[in-house]
């Protein structure tokens, strides 16, 4: 029932983060105007709102002018849904799923603003650093001081491959590592950045195989980090000890 009920406040929350990430890269508010049709301007009534549901009663069209509604829309409010009521399958009821929901809830955001417009705000990350490190207070990673040193690993890291690349890594994931660092601790953070490169890597080469990519088009990178570090959180330690195994084996 419980799991439940975090399907639902998933979707709600969606709807929420949708707008989130569509607004603050543009530094309008996200509590007014009310959300609109951008095609005709129709604002939306509360009953057009309803995450998923609405979407499919109204076939994905305005009610005002039937242009076409994005179904970006409802596949995050669906995936956020989904990411929050599984969430407590892998971690458990305990406080660490506190900071799980708060791990999603981010990467929601950012994955909507990096789609869209290809940014991670820094207004964004500095709101959940501040979250999570209260968090880290709470329910804190053992030991406790792995959560500081991750935030540094992550940051030197990803400045270290920015500068190296010459802009081949944006700012807005170097920042975002440091708070991720936060969260991980030093072998996740890490674990999460070679999981998200790989994924990178695997998936833009089938996009640009498929022709669903240009060579050289910027592809965003915040999907991948996603991803790989919701793996990397969930089965990070299983991962790492089947490879330790593994080198034992091998040798």
């Amino acid at each position: 029932m419980f799991t439940f009920y975090l399907l639902i406040l998933g979707l709600v929350f969606g709807s929420f983060f949708n707008v989130v990430g569509l607004r603050v890269p543009l530094k309008k508010s996200t509590v007014a105007p009310r959300s609109a049709c951008p095609t005709c301007g129709h604002q939306l009534k509360p009953y057009e709102l309803i995450p998923v549901v609405s979407y499919i009663i109204q076939s994905g069209k305005c009610r005002g002018c039937q242009s076409r509604i994005s179904p970006i829309y409802p596949i995050f409010e669906l995936l956020t849904g989904l990411l929050f009521m599984t969430a407590p399958l892998v971690i458990g009821w305990s406080g660490e799923l506190v900071v799980a929901l708060t791990l999603i809830s981010m990467f929601m955001i950012i994955v909507v603003s990096d789609i869209h417009y290809m940014i991670i705000p820094d207004k964004i990350l500095i709101w959940f650093a501040g979250i999570f490190l209260l968090e880290r207070i709470v329910w804190p990673l053992n030991p406790w001081w792995d959560s500081l040193l991750g935030a540094v690993t992550g940051f030197v890291l990803l400045l270290l491959i920015a500068l190296v690349s010459k802009g081949g890594m944006g700012g807005g994931d170097v920042k975002l590592y440091a708070v991720l660092g936060l969260v991980l601790g030093v072998k996740l953070v890490l674990l999460s950045f070679f999981l998200s490169t790989l994924l990178g890597a695997v998936i833009g080469g089938l996009a640009l195989l498929l022709k669903i990519v240009k060579k050289r088009q910027p592809v965003p990178f915040g999907p991948f980090i996603a991803a790989g570090t919701l793996i990397a959180y969930y089965w990070g330690s299983e991962i790492i000890d089947f490879y330790i195994q593994f080198l034992h084996q091998g040798f």
